[in-house]
């Protein structure tokens, strides 16, 4: 058995090397850079932050990606990540992560979570959507009288440990939640109920925690999950903030009501948003209310952080019911450049890198995109993680030398 797990474990790892390894004729590598409008203020500011945690005399530097399925799946978003702990030697920072297999739902493979209890989900997309909801787009609420939830960080996270957790939840008189005693670690509990969470510092470093929750009446139903924040504050390094949710569209996390409330509490460097897949595929697709939602969404980024750099990323390339070309992501890449100049922020062009139109199934034919001609499989979301990073790596090398 132990054999057979090595094997495979072999096998994914090689798998992702082979990715970063081979190049595709119908990738346009020659257009992977960050397009920026002539102020580029903030990522100049980022860059600095960057320069400073290399030389380990910065506090983590926060990156949040907001986006549907691409985004909650991880992997492009893991990708990212991972090079920028590895170019920076960094093995600290933390995540902001939904426990979402808690309800039933896909996970980034960085973060594992279990609970023994039931819970109902909450979610910013049209269909299931109810209140409230945090940051990420989901919420999970219980009214089990008894129930154990526990997160842990797997083996294919770049922090592998955390010794402060904080939990986002709505502070229900009517429960009582409290982590389970793991070994020598000692726990001390902070409420910041203004916040939104309760925070648990740890006397050592730990890869998960467990916690019991116990309901004391029925005066008040339902204590509700928005989230949790793992943090390595022994390490400096980078917090990444995953962001996405199943379907969201460019107004899904406009309806989240905890969005800037809770952003502010990770107050973000960098925000990657990646959203337009789902505004696509309807016939109803306007660029007019595209724009007007990303206006609406990059305005309050601003309002939490008016310093942070921000990073759209174009639609990228898809099919409508597997059969039909989607010609208006053509359009969604053009509301892209003319936020870019709007909100003087910084574009990455994934379409043109992609191939442009009709360059999904090209993906797909090469073992690199799903059958549905949306969504990507482990090996492509690891190129389009690699070359993201790649283009921002680029541009911080090119300025930081100037």
């Amino acid at each position: 058995m132990k054999h057979l797990i090595k094997i495979l474990f072999f096998f994914f790892w090689s798998t992702i090397f082979f990715a970063q390894q081979q190049t595709y004729q119908f990738i346009n590598y020659n257009s992977n850079k960050l397009h920026f409008d002539k102020h580029s203020r903030n990522f100049l500011n980022l860059y600095k932050k960057m320069s400073e945690l290399k030389n380990k005399n910065s506090k983590p530097i926060v990156v949040a990606h907001i986006g549907g399925s691409h985004v909650q799946g991880g992997a492009w978003t893991n990708t990212f990540h991972a090079n920028l702990q590895n170019n920076f030697k960094t093995n600290g920072g933390g995540y902001f992560i939904f426990p979402f297999q808690m309800i039933k739902t896909n996970s980034p493979s960085y973060i594992n979570t279990k609970t023994t209890g039931k819970w109902a989900k909450c979610r910013c997309v049209t269909k299931g959507f109810c209140l409230p909801l945090g940051m990420s787009g989901y919420s999970a609420k219980t009214n089990d009288s008894a129930n154990s939830f526990t997160i842990y960080i797997t083996k294919f996270a770049s922090c592998k440990t955390f010794n402060t957790i904080k939990v986002y939840h709505n502070f229900n008189p009517s429960f009582e939640f409290n982590p389970i005693k793991k070994g020598d670690i000692s726990i001390e509990r902070i409420n910041k109920i203004t916040d939104g969470y309760t925070e648990f510092k740890l006397s050592l470093p730990t890869d998960s925690l467990a916690f019991e929750l116990i309901r004391k009446d029925t005066v008040q139903k339902d204590f509700i999950l928005y989230g949790f924040s793992l943090e390595n504050k022994t390490n400096t390094g980078f917090y990444l903030a995953t962001l996405g949710a199943n379907g969201a569209s460019s107004s899904s996390f406009l309806r989240c009501n905890y969005f800037e409330s809770q952003l502010k509490t990770i107050m973000p460097d960098l925000v990657v948003i990646s959203l337009g897949v789902n505004d696509t595929q309807s016939k109803n697709f306007e660029s007019v209310d595209y724009i007007e939602n990303y206006d609406s969404l990059i305005t309050k980024i601003k309002n939490v952080n008016p310093n942070v750099s921000i990073l759209l990323t174009t639609t990228t390339d898809n099919y409508i019911r597997r059969k039909t070309s989607n010609k208006r992501s053509i359009s969604a890449q053009a509301a892209m450049f003319e936020l870019m100049t709007k909100h003087h922020i910084a574009v990455w062009d994934m379409f043109e890198f992609m191939g442009g139109y009709k360059s999904i199934y090209k993906w797909y034919k090469a073992g690199l995109a799903s059958r549905d001609k949306v969504h990507f499989n482990n090996k492509g979301y690891t190129i389009m993680g690699d070359y993201m990073y790649k283009a921002l790596i680029q541009s911080y090398n090119n300025n930081t030398k100037k």
